[in-house]
């Protein structure tokens, strides 16, 4: 990996493990806080919503300055809001908590994912983008384990304690590794947002949100999934997220790879149409618990394979805003985050199973699906892209 890489990567495996370790500790949450589960997924779209939130205003605030000063005061608030998750005493301080944590992630996501682009080799950008989301899949194949276990045994606010130290790592890595870069564009904030006067910008951004989306209605759920359909002791939902997260990993390297061989549009495709079958037979086999351990595997690879090409496809439609591009596309997955929760809790509000999730997130990556077939219909031409 390329040194200069390092700290984004470090940045994205706070936010990873702040973002997806809540998932595994959703019922520990929820019992310390008095709230049942599907109240306690309310914090998932909380964080969510402040990403989405976050992303753009932060991102057209900053963008005059330099991207290594701003990185490094997103990190600042980062670990300041983090540590104010670890000490919330009651669920509507919780809420607002996760909603002010979740103001960085997008800039950040969004600044590092430009930085990447300008510092790879010319026909590696996806790659580069992928070495980015790098630090967010070991967060799911490391730190979000070991923060559920932690947090499982002790109290689940070590989790945030852990993630407010791994903030305090990045802005001393940043500080070190990352060059000083000029600021490309100084247009204004208006000037910036032109790309969405663009409908091909409003296909990729309904693709990630809608698409994406139904990932998360599986993996907001994934511990009572585990524990109450396959039968899985919770003392083993760690080695649950282990698994999903080696998923993760692969996933993100090869939907870098792929993308850069095969095209943005083809990657897509394959990865919503791939998602849509899994979520499929999560819904229908999640019951025997060997099978639902080899599901948890294939939904963490395709979850994290997307990113890449959604990325590159955002970044090629909108040329002229780079930077804020990529702040609405942290805001759509973020989206896709709270929705998924939201729409996956649904049917447990109706008394049906934890396996019911999955079939909300079969339609709504089918719906995923149907736009990028008719995105690649109607932009995918040399002369747009």
């Amino acid at each position: 990996m390329d040194k200069r890489i390092i700290p984004l990567a470090m940045g994205g495996l706070g936010i990873g493990t702040t973002e997806f370790a809540i998932m595994g500790l959703l019922p520990d949450i929820a019992q310390s806080l008095h709230v049942d589960i599907p109240q306690a997924g309310h914090f998932i779209s909380a964080y969510a919503l402040g990403v989405v939130i976050g992303a753009p205003l932060i991102v057209g605030f900053s963008i005059k300055f330099p991207p290594k000063k701003v990185l490094i005061w997103l990190m600042v608030l980062f670990t300041f809001f983090n540590l104010l998750s670890a000490v919330a005493p009651n669920y509507t301080i919780m809420i607002i908590t996760r909603l002010l944590s979740g103001l960085p992630h997008g800039a950040f996501f969004g600044v590092s994912t430009v930085v990447a682009k300008r510092l790879a080799v010319p026909g590696k950008e996806a790659r580069y983008i992928s070495l980015v989301f790098a630090g967010l899949t070991l967060a799911n194949l490391a730190m979000v384990p070991l923060v559920t276990y932690i947090g499982h045994t002790f109290h689940w606010s070590w989790c945030f304690v852990m993630v407010s130290a791994i903030g305090l790592l990045t802005i001393f890595m940043i500080s070190l590794w990352l060059p000083d870069m000029e600021v490309k564009n100084r247009s204004s904030y208006l000037t910036q947002l032109n790309f969405l006067k663009k409908s091909q910008s409003w296909y990729v951004l309904l693709i990630t949100a809608i698409g994406f989306g139904g990932l998360f209605t599986w993996l907001s759920y994934i511990s009572p999934l585990m524990t109450e359909v396959a039968r899985i002791d919770n003392s083993s939902v760690a080695y649950v997220m282990i698994l999903a997260g080696g998923g993760m990993v692969i996933g993100n390297l090869l939907g870098g790879y792929l993308t850069d061989k095969i095209g943005v549009f083809k990657a897509s495709m394959l990865f919503l149409s791939l998602m849509m079958m899994a979520l499929l037979c999560v819904f229908f086999f999640s019951a025997h618990a060997p099978t639902s351990l080899v599901l948890t595997f294939l939904c963490g690879i395709l979850s994290m394979a997307l990113g890449a090409p959604v990325n590159i496809m955002m970044l090629k439609a909108a040329p002229d805003s780079e930077m804020m591009s990529a702040a609405f596309m942290q805001a759509a997955f973020n989206t896709a985050n709270a929705s998924g929760a939201y729409f996956g809790g649904l049917p447990l509000t109706f008394g049906l199973s934890y396996q019911y999730p999955s079939l909300v997130g079969v339609a709504m990556t089918l719906t995923g699906l149907l736009i990028c077939v008719r995105y690649t219909y109607k932009f995918n031409r040399p002369q747009t892209i």
